[in-house]
């Protein structure tokens, strides 16, 4: 299929052009695709170039929706694909139904991306549409990401990836494409602030997710609430420690989060890391600080 995208790339810097090209030609050769989109900047930018590549006929978004998607990820999915033009599909997913799922083992992320592409691909296949896409970047294949291999067996691409585009370059090429989300922190699932081994339940998404909402409502963006059983871990920025541990802040922060069903409350003085669980990893870069 032709690319219809004739934007001009000359002003890109030449290796992140080249790439903006190669994505373009990879996702021209699949010519219908559904993008797996989570409304992060990875995937928002895959559909908006598949959508400028392929065309409104041939490209769509599938949101999974589960307890572990904070509700405001799904509306600014649903906002992001209606402001691209994009036809969207949710799909409920049923992995809290899967014990391998809810024990929450340090391969968790491969039994969820099992659930979803398992769904993903009949729906879509249904529609005559047989090749699906994720927001892949190159930097993710060389961090513990088990939900990759999932992807490999369901045979998912990756046109970020495939194309060489790393986290940064995802980011600079969303805003010369002028997506909203150049700049949005990332916003992995909620089960990933349960610590591998501790259980997956519902009601500790709900702590986290209200924890989480009451941080960015006192400005502390990005941030994390990491759910140890009663115990709330939170990670903001380094330089916004103080603010969040001087009072009157940290007694409303408390009081908020023993509302949610929180026993006790703890700030990470090491500050906000992404992954941060990852570090009883023993997996390259994602070892403890120890070791």
């Amino acid at each position: 299929m032709p690319v219809l995208d004739a934007r001009d790339s000359s002003n890109l810097p030449r290796e992140l052009a080249l790439k903006y090209e190669r994505m373009k030609t990879i996702l021209g050769e699949l010519e219908h695709v559904g993008v797996a989109f989570s409304a992060g900047a990875d995937s928002t930018l895959v559909l908006k170039v598949a959508l400028d590549t392929l065309g409104p006929a041939h490209a769509l978004a599938v949101t999974a929706d589960s307890p572990s998607l904070a509700r405001a990820e799904l509306e600014d999915a649903k906002r992001l694909v209606q402001t691209i033009g994009a036809e969207h599909i949710i799909l409920k997913t049923d992995e809290f139904q899967k014990e391998d799922y809810l024990s929450n083992p340090v391969n968790r992320c491969y039994f969820c991306k099992t659930t979803l592409y398992g769904l993903m691909k009949p729906q879509l296949a249904a529609m005559g549409i047989h090749n699906l896409v994720n927001g892949t970047n190159a930097d993710d294949l060389g961090d513990y990401r088990p939900g990759l291999k999932a992807a490999d067996e369901f045979g998912v691409r990756a046109p970020a990836a495939e194309a060489g585009m790393t986290k940064d370059e995802v980011r600079r090429l969303s805003q010369w494409l002028g997506l909203p989300t150049h700049d949005k922190p990332a916003a992995p699932c909620l089960s990933s602030r349960v610590p591998y081994g501790d259980r997956i339940t519902p009601e500790k998404l709900r702590m986290i997710e209200e924890g989480e909402n009451v941080l960015r409502e006192c400005g502390f963006v990005p941030c994390r609430v990491r759910c140890h059983d009663r115990l709330a871990r939170i990670e903001v920025q380094s330089d916004q420690i103080p603010r969040l541990s001087a009072t009157p802040m940290a007694t409303r922060i408390e009081d908020a989060f023993r509302a949610i069903g929180f026993a006790y409350v703890s700030i990470d003085l090491r500050g906000f890391r992404s992954g941060s669980l990852n570090e009883v990893i023993a997996f390259g870069k994602r070892q403890s600080p120890a070791e």
